[in-house]
């Protein structure tokens, strides 16, 4: 996307601790990638499959690391992660940050509700009664949020994004269209006459620098609130349930679901299309890969697996063939070792 704005290589060179070599006051109006960048253009390289783009790219500078430097004839940025660097510096180039304050005429405003400074609420958007939101807050078009629910400053509720009544948000927090904070967990209890629905009482926190992706659910709590906190990330597609915990800087990917009441600790990264069961617990600094189904409750930190990886169809059918005769295979070999066991 292009940016009317400019940065001298020095301005940007300061704002992510970079050693800069080369022209201090060359003018950036971009980023791009090595293979689209255009002299305008700011570039980087964290990953060496791409060194061979280096010596064709246009870009007018290049964010990489201190290896790499001396294959670079043009301006550089040199730091020891360029990816982060990068990341660092996506949000001056991000013309989705610059709104224009105030209320659109067709917002909805309920009763008693206090508003910060610079908010912009779009075209749409309804809010309920006695609604706190913060200095800084962008709500986006068609954008709903139930009674006595706080947004905390500076955070960005895109599009038709529904938060229920009695939601907490922090300060800082981006949630992408068609989020859901607040609707009821999945709470029913059986009877003679069918299912008698448990009516969800608790709310949802949501702490400081979180971000929701779209479509992404998040459950109220059926007592308790369920919680999320600091940091914390979700993919498109997410499914928190009722009275989940999630600790600091977590990050989910696309699709997983997390069953109710199930605790799951800090720095955590869990793959995508993953099944979690409800009412256990993973404990910090744990890597679970995408495919794979949790059932029990995860103790020691570390990588865990249980997806199937792909493999030719005539292969896994041979496979899942085999899988099926385990159980018999598991009681022969053990017959088989006790025999020999008899025999010495």
């Amino acid at each position: 996307m292009s940016n009317t704005t400019c940065y001298t290589l020095a301005e940007l060179a300061q704002r992510i601790g970079a050693e800069l070599v080369g022209d201090s006051q060359y003018k950036i109006s971009d980023l791009a990638t090595l293979q689209s960048a255009t002299p305008n253009d700011l570039s980087f390289i964290a990953n060496p499959t791409y060194k061979k783009y280096l010596a064709t790219t246009q870009a007018g500078a290049i964010i990489c690391n201190k290896e790499l430097a001396e294959t670079i004839s043009t301006n550089k940025l040199i730091v020891a992660n360029p990816y982060l660097a990068y990341a660092q510096l996506t949000p001056l180039f991000d013309s989705s940050l610059r709104f224009e304050t105030g209320i659109h005429s067709t917002a909805v405003i309920g009763k008693n509700c206090e508003l910060g400074n610079g908010v912009s609420i779009q075209a749409n958007a309804v809010i309920g009664d006695d609604v706190t939101i913060g200095d800084g807050v962008f709500i986006g078009a068609g954008t709903c949020i139930g009674a006595n629910s706080s947004i905390g400053a500076r955070t960005r509720l895109l599009a038709n994004v529904t938060i229920y009544h009695g939601i907490s948000i922090g300060e800082d927090c981006i949630l992408h269209s068609g989020s859901v904070v607040g609707a009821d967990g999945f709470g029913f209890a059986p009877s003679s006459d069918g299912w008698v629905k448990i009516h969800q009482l608790g709310g949802v926190i949501i702490r400081n620098k979180v971000e929701v992706g779209a479509g992404t659910t998040i459950d109220r709590g059926a007592l308790d609130d369920t919680f999320i906190d600091d940091g914390v990330i979700l993919d498109n597609l997410v499914q928190i349930a009722h009275n989940v915990r999630i600790g600091k800087h977590t990050a989910i990917a696309g699709t997983t679901v997390v069953g109710g009441s199930t605790v799951i600790g800090e720095n955590c990264t869990i793959g995508g299309a993953i099944a979690i069961a409800g009412h256990i617990t993973i404990v910090d600094k744990v890597y679970i890969t995408g495919m794979s189904m949790v059932t029990n409750s995860i103790t020691e930190a570390g990588s865990y697996s249980s997806g199937i990886p792909l493999a030719p169809t005539k292969d896994w059918r041979k496979n899942a063939a085999r899988f099926r005769n385990l159980d018999a295979l598991a009681s022969r070999l053990i017959n088989l070792e006790r025999s020999l066991k008899d025999k010495e």
